[in-house]
């Protein structure tokens, strides 16, 4: 991207925010009493949530990045390259979102949600540049394959990590604002851009009624097309030559999420069903309030997204090597301090 079309995007950056945002608040406020009487998640055994909670929220968050994304891309940069890519991805957001709907009104088997879920992701990797390798030396097809299967992965590992007031707004946030910033240096498309910042404002938005304790959840319709979305997002950064930013961004949600899941399996629990296991969860059984859970996974992404953008910025192998070793030591202090707990004196 050059210097002056850069500029025009950055120029654009806050009121796309702005504007995401209050789409994402006007939906909220005008969903709630619907959501509060069809869609209110009850507490049980493995909820962070004392009181029924309406959820559901990600209907807005979705909206508004779909929204505001059509609107400024569509507008600003009518018949620009990356379209059908664009129009691709956001089909199968609303196709996942309604995966996520019909989980959040009434549980539904693994396998057609799994299936479902599959076409979405396969659809969205179908659009991707056919120059674009993020293993260069895997066969091309075989690297497809696998980043459908990564891509499933990420989409259900963020739906995984929505169980705590704010967790998903400190990952989200921090994460969609770095990937714009690199957009702008020019490590991605402008529809990345776009995408970025509306979904960054949408949460925005949304981080108010999520605040704890929370007014409203997201829930499955939010946090899969999320998962969906931010996987396109660093795939293509990845692609674009950003392998290890695309590695550090979501590195605490990676790390938390595969080592429960390993612990889970290798204990014989069934790795498919709802638990309280995770880093954040088992932290907040063992002392720690809900907001100093989420400030310190909000703290650790921003570390996290200062590395990322050091790769970009001064690109080497040095500096790839060095940043990906700190932002391990990061998350593996994060991590540490999630599952000794609070230390009683």
């Amino acid at each position: 991207m050059n210097g002056e079309l850069a500029a025009f995007w950055a120029s654009r950056a806050p009121a796309i925010l702005a504007v995401a945002a209050f789409v994402s608040a006007l939906l909220i406020v005008a969903l709630r009493p619907f959501l509060e009487r069809y869609a209110m998640a009850r507490p049980n055994v493995r909820s962070s949530h004392k009181i029924p909670t309406p959820q559901g929220g990600g209907i807005a968050v979705v909206a508004a990045t779909i929204a505001v994304s059509c609107g400024v891309f569509f507008f600003w940069a009518p018949g620009a390259a990356g379209t059908i890519a664009l129009a691709t991805l956001l089909a199968a957001v609303i196709v996942i979102a309604g995966v996520g709907v019909m989980a959040d009104i009434r549980p539904i088997d693994v396998a057609p949600r799994l299936l479902l879920q599959t076409l979405a992701v396969a659809a969205v990797t179908y659009t991707l540049p056919a120059e674009l390798r993020v293993v260069p030396i895997l066969p091309w097809g075989v690297e497809r394959i696998l980043l459908v299967i990564g891509g499933l992965w990420f989409v259900n590992l963020v739906n995984f990590m929505d169980g705590l007031d704010w967790m998903t707004v400190a990952e989200v946030v921090p994460i969609t604002a770095a990937l714009a910033a690199i957009g702008l240096v020019g490590i991605l498309p402008p529809r990345a851009i776009v995408v970025s910042l509306a979904l960054c404002g949408a949460m925005i938005g949304f981080a108010y009624f999520n605040r704890p304790v929370a007014k409203l959840f997201l829930g499955d319709v939010g946090s899969l097309p999320i998962g969906l979305v931010l996987g396109w997002l660093l795939v293509l950064l990845a692609g674009n030559g950003g392998r290890a930013a695309a590695i550090l961004l979501p590195l605490y949600y990676l790390a938390d999420s595969t080592i429960t899941l390993f612990r889970r399996a290798s204990n014989g629990e069934p790795v498919w069903q709802a638990h309280r296991s995770h880093f954040y969860q088992r932290a907040t059984d063992r002392g720690f309030a809900v907001i100093e859970v989420v400030a310190r996974v909000f703290v650790v992404n921003l570390g996290l997204a200062a590395l990322a953008l050091a790769t970009v910025m001064l690109p080497s192998r040095a500096t790839d090597i060095a940043a990906l070793i700190a932002g391990t030591a990061l998350v593996a202090w994060l991590l540490f301090a999630l599952a000794r707990g609070r230390t009683r004196k």
